[in-house]
């Protein structure tokens, strides 16, 4: 209870209450506070509920409350006969009342925030059926009922809107630079079209030029097209592949068949398929149905806490011991025919198990068939796309295999010359090591020779000058192709540069007078620059100070309209007490009965005395309440207890009475059966 007490004073304490409260002061607090404060706590909630308690009667805050609280789905703690108490807890703002639902109120405020908002529009007004009978009376609540229904999807999708992720922010960010990026393009083509029209036949190279535009579209459209067509064509190739396909298994299927065959499997498939639709298929809606509607369920009711929780496991606990003990006592008579049926009964359900569950297989048999056959189609169609022929079946497939038969005598063949190929070469690989050995070994004997006659190396040597000029041989000619290659290209160079100066001398000339006229008006410009922000400078002064004078008369003359406006009105004020006040005085004064009936404080001190009256009244009826209170519980408590007491007699009777008729029909039977062996 101090938590709760804790987490209530803390969330007082935060906007947008900001009640200053502490456990202290909020526990000693008085019923009619503790009601006014549950009050803002609703009107936070839902915005009608702004009242002042001190104005309204107990019943009608109480009615008010409890109503809102249904529409919230606020279930009180503790069964049936716990809602009066809760009532009457509620009227007098009594603490072990007010202080749960403030406890449930503040832990789900924007949750209780969007159900108040949406139950203004998606409570149902229950109309009569015999207004119903009325035709404008029906299309007005038919259209009720639409707009009803309009409202949840809009409020769907802005729920969705706003968990999107888009924000206002972005989306206004987003349209300030499309409009900037208009007026950037409107500035553009308004350029355009002034440097568009010093040109000549600027209007039909406009018209031209809206002519490309639209041929260039219109081929843009027919290439588009063309390519829908394309892919059209494909799918249609393929449609038409798939058919074939699908008319040669058909074919291929009914060659060996019979026809008493096709209606036996036509019958097995009737009867399957009618099965699945008239057993199976509507057990399972049914499940689904039942489904549905406990989880709607579980969704409509609120959040449950860990004490309903525990609630309900009770609840539970006690059903199950209730069925174990049902159980027993069937078990504990025994009847031999209820042996028999309850034998039949498991038969029954073993049978109808095991033909839901070959259904299940032979349904997933079918899956798994037309799976297969779905990416048998689609391998088929990758071959085709890959290298463009078709996968063989039947006989074709028999040719095929016959000719990978030949192919492969073919190939040993092919095999067996490639195999003598390898060791032929394998025999001259070895030659040609043995050779390159011998070759070695001629080297060395020639420059063991060589070192005996004193000129070692003279053989490399010999081999290394040979090289050596062939390669200068091959450099001296690549060297003065390049030389003539060379000249060749700066003469081009030079008469090039030779033409592009005599080409570029006018520009030259006119260049330098051009920046000549330059310097002399960019010195012009910069003066009148100078003198235009002087200018500027002064009339920007100047403009500053009127300005402000401007500002100021004005708000002189804002406060003089002011100041007259509110004198008038305190004058008319004035007046019109001041004509009150004489009237009252006159009336006051006069000898006539009526006008003095008439004055306000007559009225007053009336109200005054009917009031007080009524609040004698009221203050005895309370008295005799409260001493009635007392002995009239203690009746209706007496009462209850002779109601239990009656109606336990009325049981025992019906029981003695039952009892009384089997024995007599006992003794009857006897009587009978005594009579017939006699």
């Amino acid at each position: 209870m101090s938590d709760q007490i804790k987490f209530i004073v803390d969330n007082l304490n935060k906007e947008p209450f900001r009640k200053n409260y502490n456990l202290i002061t909020f526990d000693s607090l008085e019923p009619m506070q503790l009601l006014q404060i549950l009050n803002d706590v609703l009107a936070e909630i839902d915005p009608k509920q702004v009242v002042d308690i001190r104005e309204e009667m107990p019943e009608h805050t109480a009615k008010r409350m409890l109503s809102l609280l249904g529409i919230l789905k606020y279930k009180p703690p503790g069964n049936a006969t716990d809602m009066s108490t809760f009532r009457q807890g509620l009227v007098i703002g009594s603490k072990p009342v007010i202080y749960p639902v403030l406890h449930w109120l503040l832990q789900r405020t924007n949750e209780l925030k969007k159900r108040a908002y949406l139950a203004r529009f998606l409570i149902k007004l229950e109309v009569p059926s015999e207004f119903l009978q009325d035709e404008t009376v029906a299309d007005t609540n038919k259209q009720y009922e639409e707009l009803m229904e309009a409202f949840k999807t809009l409020h769907k999708e802005c729920e969705q809107l706003k968990t999107s992720g888009f924000s206002t922010a972005e989306i206004r960010r987003d349209i300030s630079a499309m409009e900037d990026e208009k007026d950037q393009l409107i500035k553009r083509v308004e350029r355009l079209k002034k440097r568009v029209e010093t040109v000549q036949n600027h209007q039909r190279m406009l018209k031209i030029a809206r002519q490309l535009r639209v041929e260039k579209e219109r081929e843009e459209f027919l290439a588009q097209q063309k390519q829908e067509q394309k892919n059209q064509l494909f799918h249609a190739v393929q449609r038409l592949q798939r058919v074939q396909n699908q008319l040669k298994s058909m074919r291929h299927a009914a060659a060996d068949a019979k026809p008493e065959s096709l209606m036996k499997r036509l019958e097995e498939e009737i009867k399957f398929n009618s099965y699945m639709v008239t057993e199976k298929f509507p057990k399972e809606l049914e499940s689904k149905k039942k489904e549905l509607h406990f989880l709607q369920k579980v969704v409509s009711e609120p959040a449950m806490g860990h004490s309903d929780l525990l609630e309900l496991e009770s609840n539970i606990n006690e059903i199950n011991t209730q069925i174990n003990q049902l159980i027993e006592k069937k078990m504990m008579r025994n009847e031999p025919i209820e042996g028999k049926l309850s034998l039949y009964r498991q038969q029954a359900s073993i049978i109808s198990r095991k033909k839901e569950a070959k259904a299940e297989e032979l349904q997933e048999a079918k899956e798994k068939l037309a799976s297969l056959e779905r990416e048998v189609s689609v391998k088929t169609n990758q071959t085709r796309e890959f290298d463009g022929t078709e996968v063989l079946k039947g006989d074709e497939f028999k040719r095929y295999v016959s000719k990978l038969r030949s192919k492969s005598t073919v190939f040993k063949k092919k095999h067996q010359i490639i195999a003598e190929f390898k060791a032929e070469f394998g025999l001259l690989q070895r030659t040609e090591e043995l050779l390159k050995q011998r070759h070695e070994n001629i080297q060395h004997q020639l420059r063991t020779i060589e070192e005996k006659k004193g000129i070692s190396g003279y053989s490399y040597t010999q081999e290394e000058l040979e090289r050596v000029s062939a390669l200068k041989s091959e450099v001296d000619e690549m060297k003065g192709r390049t030389l003539d290659d060379m000249s060749e290209m700066v003469k081009k160079l030079n008469s090039l540069v030779s033409e592009k100066k005599s080409a570029l001398a006018p520009v030259i000339k006119e260049l330098r007078q051009l920046r000549q006229k330059c310097q002399e008006l960019t010195q012009e410009c910069d003066e009148k620059k100078s003198q235009y922000d002087s200018c500027a400078a002064g009339l920007e002064s100047n403009r500053s100070k009127l300005e402000q004078e401007v500002r100021g008369l004005r708000e002189e003359c804002l406060q003089e309209e002011s100041r007259y406006h509110y004198t008038n009105c305190m004058i008319k004020n004035l007046e019109v007490q001041l004509r009150r006040a004489t009237d009252e005085m006159k009336a006051y004064v006069s000898s006539d009965q009526q006008e003095k009936r008439k004055a306000i404080r007559q009225q007053y001190t009336k109200n005054i005395a009917e009031q007080e009256n009524l609040g004698k009244k009221l203050r005895e009826k309370q008295k005799a309440v409260r001493e009635s209170h007392g002995p009239n519980m203690k009746q209706a408590k007496m009462w209850r207890d002779f109601e239990q007491l009656m109606e336990c007699k009325k049981q025992c009777f019906l029981k003695q009475q039952s009892q009384t008729s089997i024995g007599q029909l006992l003794v009857i039977r006897e009587t009978y059966q005594h009579r017939d062996y006699w």
